[in-house]
């Protein structure tokens, strides 16, 4: 899939509006969303072109990623967290990409902080660990989770979905379909080979994403999700507003001067916020595909503008959600599901406010560790 427009990728658009409330009701993506959403290729956007990638970049993502969100945020979610995943496939030897991405579209997911443990064991890491946050890991072939090891290495480990345990624990206040539940393993064996050492690994394709940062990569996912959110929050006020007349009012909600001044705010906020993002990732990009490296003062832009995206998207679905009225506080309004996962979006570590102090050290010339930028 080269283009955030392509037939495939409405349809499954339109597939996780249909049943994004099914998704909230379930804590996970049902089956006719994630069968649409491997069919358009939603979660391989970030696989090397040598494995079967689309090649089509970060841009590609972000758009792809926000269309999928309009619809339902959820799928959104589980779809930039599976094509994040998939880019840690250059890291792995050839063979071994082969074998975890031996179908077509295969979803990977789980989480990269090093919460488990390896000890060495012959030519691998026997490793035990629980992890929060497993988004979509209940769809996912394999699953990833970061260890340190007994070696002195930290490692992000590739399990066979069989051998991971899903725990009930996602009863979320938003982002209820990502089915972002807890994971572990218990004493499970991985081969070498089936592990990456982040920041230190090289990489077995010569592509750009190849050597586009990974950490950027997921926040770019994360703040098109925000994003995607709130473009659905904003339509749906929209169409509230033609008829919906307001508590002791004659006129519609869409002849309020009020409301057609903070809807204009709101609308120009999340035009700026997505502009901004894909200019300074398309700029990245260019750099990327031209041979040169993505410096730091890029991935900090990066970073910064998808923090800004993650955050300007709680202020317009607050906004619509505001301007709604009563008829947005009800459980079964879109309106509150909006408000509810574009609150979670920055609690996302890759987006979460807390980000713009180590990126201010660095506009500012302190010292600034570049380790997750």
């Amino acid at each position: 899939m080269g283009h955030a427009d392509t037939p495939l990728l409405i349809h499954a658009a339109q597939v996780a509006r249909e049943h994004a409330e099914e998704a909230d009701r379930l804590r996970r993506l049902p089956d006719v969303t994630v069968h649409a959403l491997a069919d358009a290729g939603l979660f391989t956007l970030c696989l090397p072109v040598a494995y079967g990638g689309p090649g089509a970049g970060p841009v590609n993502l972000i758009d792809s990623v926000m269309a999928v969100a309009a619809g339902d945020g959820a799928a959104g979610w589980c779809s930039g967290i599976a094509s994040t995943t998939s880019s840690m496939a250059a890291f792995l030897q050839p063979e071994v990409a082969a074998t975890v991405f031996s179908t077509p579209n295969t979803a990977t997911g789980g989480v990269f902080a090093p919460n488990g443990r390896g000890v060495r064991e012959g030519d691998g890491y026997r490793v035990t660990g629980r992890w929060q946050w497993g988004s979509g890991t209940q769809h996912c072939e394999w699953i990833v989770g970061g260890a340190m090891c007994d070696d002195g290495t930290q490692r992000v480990c590739f399990f066979p979905a069989s051998d991971v345990e899903f725990l009930d624990t996602w009863h979320s206040v938003g982002m209820r379909g990502t089915g972002s539940l807890d994971i572990a393993v218990d004493g499970v064996f991985v081969p070498e080979v089936f592990t990456v050492q982040p920041g230190i690994s090289r990489v077995f394709v010569d592509e750009p994403l190849a050597h586009f940062p990974n950490f950027t990569l997921l926040a770019l996912g994360i703040a098109a999700t925000g994003l995607g959110v709130a473009r659905r929050a904003l339509d749906e006020l929209i169409d509230l507003a033609v008829a919906k007349k307001p508590q002791f009012s004659s006129r519609t909600l869409s002849q309020s001067g009020f409301a057609q001044a903070e809807l204009a705010r709101a609308e120009a906020r999340w035009r700026a916020a997505r502009s901004l993002l894909r200019d300074e990732v398309g700029a990245a990009w260019q750099s990327a595909v031209e041979g040169g490296k993505v410096g730091v003062e890029q991935r900090v832009a990066m970073r910064l503008a998808a923090a800004h995206a993650a955050v300007e998207s709680i202020a317009a679905v607050d906004a619509a959600w505001t301007l709604a009225g009563g008829t947005a506080v009800y459980e079964t309004s879109v309106l509150g599901r909006c408000l509810r996962d574009a609150h979670v979006v920055t609690q996302h570590i890759m987006v979460a406010p807390k980000l713009n102090e180590t990126l201010g050290k660095f506009l500012l010339g302190a010292d600034f560790d570049a380790a997750m930028i």
